[in-house]
């Protein structure tokens, strides 16, 4: 795989808009918030990318969804969602 297809954990959620800075984004990881194809994570260093799915715990809410790219940067809000794609839980 070439260094764009996968992307470090912590990098990717700051990208895509969950955390609002890098060091929060360790935060989530470190304690235990975020879930990578079922596996909790305990080191923000993983590697994830485009098919990953995460589960994230932001607050009382619970989101999964499935990464569709690694991105370049930390783009306006537009750009960073199309990075992902929600996963319906519930099943509706």
């Amino acid at each position: 795989m070439s260094e764009g297809d996968r992307i470090r954990i912590d990098k990717w959620l700051w990208q895509a808009r969950f955390a609002k800075s890098r060091a929060l984004a360790v935060d989530l990881v470190t304690a235990g918030r975020v879930r990578v194809n079922g596996q909790k994570l305990e080191k923000p260093g993983r590697a994830v990318g485009p098919g990953d799915v995460l589960t994230l715990v932001l607050g009382a809410e619970v989101r999964v969804l499935r990464i569709l790219a690694c991105g370049t940067r930390r783009g306006p809000a537009p750009e960073a969602v199309t990075l992902y794609a929600l996963i319906d839980a519930a099943g509706e």
